[in-house]
C-alpha cells in the first residue's frame, strides 16, 4: 500500500498518491504531497486548493480542466483563473494535481 506521512500519522494513498479517505486532508498533508511533486506551495497554490475544496462540497466531483479555470476564475479572479498560471502552478496538470493536492478523488476524466 502506497502511504504517506503526515500529522504524525500515517496516511493511505491509492496507486495514483490520492488519499483513499477524504477526511485525511490537512494542510500539513497537502504539503507532503506536494513536496513530493516537487512544488512548494505559495498563496497561489493554497487559494487554488480552498476554491477546489470548496468546489467539491458544492457539487460532490473534482472538476475536470475547463470547470477549474471557470470556477478558479470566478472565485479568485483572472490573474490566477486561467490555463497558463494554472499549468504553471500544478506542473500542466492542473485538474489532476491540483485535486490530489486538495486531497479530492481524481477527476473522472483524467487518465
Amino acid at each position: 500500500m502506497n502511504t504517506l506521512h503526515a500529522d504524525g500519522r500515517e496516511i493511505a494513498l491509492d496507486k495514483d498518491g490520492f488519499l483513499q479517505q477524504l477526511e485525511d486532508w490537512s494542510p500539513a498533508v497537502a504539503g507532503e504531497l506536494a513536496a513530493r511533486e516537487g512544488i512548494a506551495l505559495g498563496d497561489s497554490h493554497w487559494a487554488v486548493l480552498h476554491a477546489l475544496r470548496d468546489f467539491y462540497q458544492e457539487f460532490q466531483l473534482s472538476p475536470a480542466t475547463r470547470p477549474l479555470v471557470k470556477y478558479t476564475a470566478t472565485r479568485l479572479g483572472a490573474d490566477v483563473g486561467n490555463s497558463a498560471t494554472l499549468n504553471r502552478l500544478f506542473n500542466g496538470t492542473p485538474a489532476k494535481l491540483a485535486a490530489k493536492l486538495a486531497g479530492l478523488p481524481k477527476p473522472t476524466n483524467c487518465i
